[in-house]
């Protein structure tokens, strides 16, 4: 198994694209990055702790390409924006890829080069190395599942599990229910 700790503004999104996909085993959201110990999410949302809105992603790299999920992280976020996804805005919500190791810096590193050819705007994603990852409380986990009649999850959520799936559909699973 692999993990890959990443960010890419709210957690909720990365979370439940990352979820759908074949051969992930678990999805984790928590926050990263930052000097402070006692991350919540309520501290993190005033974006004072340093820490980024993440996920870990955990999968079997023999069913599902790592360079598949770092293909989609790139898809489903706009890495030319610095410290802000959309109307999220703040440091907590920065594009970054936070390494475990020297291998998996250089897969980022692979990774980030792909994904300029896709955008017009320099890539601004920060490459840190892994420190601390701070598990988000139980709320945070899975949302999209969750929460289905928040209008967060329909207007923002939603469409970027359906633009993942019509670009890598061969790779979503299909016993999940989106709808």
């Amino acid at each position: 198994m692999t993990t890959y700790t990443l960010a890419g503004g709210c957690f909720w999104c990365l979370d439940a694209v990352f979820r759908r996909l074949r051969g992930v085993e678990s999805v984790m959201s928590g926050y990263v990055g930052g000097a402070a110990s006692d991350a919540k999410y309520y501290t993190v949302a005033t974006g004072k702790t340093g820490h980024a809105e993440a996920v870990q992603v955990t999968f079997d790299d023999t069913a599902i390409p790592s360079a598949t999920i770092l293909d989609i992280f790139f898809l489903i976020h706009d890495p030319t924006t610095k410290n802000r996804q959309g109307t999220d805005v703040g440091s907590q919500y920065r594009s970054a890829m936070f390494y475990a190791d020297d291998t998996q810096k250089h897969e980022f590193e692979a990774a980030i080069e792909r994904a300029q050819a896709h955008w017009d705007n320099p890539i601004v994603t920060e490459l840190m190395p892994l420190e601390a990852f701070y598990e988000a409380e139980a709320e945070h986990q899975d949302y999209f599942a969750n929460n289905p009649g928040n209008g967060y999850c329909s207007v923002v959520i939603e469409p970027k599990i359906v633009k993942a799936r019509q670009a890598y559909s061969k790779w979503f699973q299909e016993d999940v229910n989106d709808e």
